[in-house]
């Protein structure tokens, strides 16, 4: 199989439980271990950080995206950032589904993007299920939130820091609580 037949597979939502599946998520996780453990390990500039993640990403990311490390991710080729995308320190993707973030997004400290799920049933969780995540123009995403699998968060949209984000949000308003529940809009 390989990356651009498991990105096709993915949009699917079939369950990834095949060994040629398990066997290219094992290396693309291999791949980005590589590349994240250079990326921690040691002070880079903004460019380095950017040069480092396109070879995560797979592409040339945009000149205004900034990062500080460090940054993880278990999969790495399946997160797409838009211009001026910032991202705070100790953030985890878990991209195998798919991880968008829109222009203008930031990102708080130590936050989660969680694109697979297990079956609830003991014999289901061996194996696990994508969905993307995506997010709109100017989402704020505050420290130690966790957005799961199959989320939509519109634009201009603000998650409050340690929110669990299980549902879709939509643009202008502002969600927090475990999990997520709508707070307040932005523009009255």
């Amino acid at each position: 199989m390989t990356l651009n037949d498991f990105l096709a597979f993915v949009k699917t939502g079939q369950a990834l439980d095949t060994p040629e599946i398990h066997r290219l998520m094992d290396d693309m996780s291999n791949e980005a271990r590589r590349i994240t453990f250079r990326l921690n390990t040691a002070y880079h500039t903004p460019d380095e950080v950017r040069a480092l993640l396109s070879e995560l990403f797979g592409y040339t990311v945009p000149d205004s995206f900034r990062v500080f490390p460090p940054f993880y991710a278990d999969f790495g080729k399946n997160i797409h950032v838009g211009e001026r995308v910032f991202i705070n320190a100790c953030c985890h993707f878990q991209d195998h589904g798919g991880v968008t973030l829109g222009d203008g997004c930031q990102i708080g400290h130590n936050v989660v993007f969680a694109t697979l799920n297990h079956g609830l049933a003991p014999e289901e969780r061996a194996s696990t299920r994508p969905a993307p995540i995506v997010l709109g123009k100017n989402v704020w995403v505050g420290s130690n939130s966790t957005i799961l699998q199959g989320v939509t968060i519109g634009d201009n949209a603000v998650v409050a820091a340690g929110a669990v984000v299980t549902k879709n949000v939509p643009a202008n308003v502002v969600v927090g609580g475990v999990p997520a529940k709508f707070i307040k809009s932005i523009f009255s």
